[in-house]
């Protein structure tokens, strides 16, 4: 078999060729390996996958921990005041301007109290009354306390 200059020249060339691609195949496999391993303790493939499940076992373990703390936060937070509406009114003929005036304050469930304010000429009374999910704790409500109540849930 004869062999010309073309085609050893022609086989070097894809030779080299190959060489290159499977040089830089090599390059960028360790370039990826080197990400993985970035940051881990030096060890084998397996002993860095092992590490990084273990922290995503905890990640998930603290997480789901997280998720509760909130959870319960929330839960409390329906107990604390977050809601309050106040209504202004004259209810007597004889004094000038609104300046009686019903207050609900109300927590996440719509339960706390309702304080009504009464001015008169003579004096200056205050009621305070239980709500409990909105209504009134074995007491009847006036419709300036409805409407305070109301006003307190409708801008929650």
């Amino acid at each position: 078999m004869v062999f010309n200059n073309g085609l050893i020249i022609g086989l070097l060339v894809l030779l080299i060729l190959g060489f290159c691609a499977l040089t830089y195949i090599v390059v960028k496999l360790q370039a990826h390996y080197n990400r993985l391993t970035h940051g881990v303790n030096s060890g084998t493939l397996t002993q860095v996958l092992n590490d990084v499940l273990t922290e995503l076992r905890s990640l998930k373990s603290r997480t789901t921990r997280g998720e509760q703390a909130i959870e319960e936060l929330i839960t409390q937070g329906l107990g604390h005041v977050q809601r309050i509406g106040i209504v202004r009114f004259n209810p007597f003929s004889d004094t000038g301007g609104a300046q009686s005036f019903t207050m609900a304050i109300l927590d996440g469930n719509g339960s706390g109290v309702v304080m009504t304010s009464l001015y008169a000429r003579t004096g200056n009374r205050w009621y305070v009354k239980g709500i409990v999910e909105g209504k009134g704790k074995d007491i009847e409500l006036s419709k300036e306390e409805l409407s305070a109540i109301k006003q307190a849930i409708e801008t929650s």
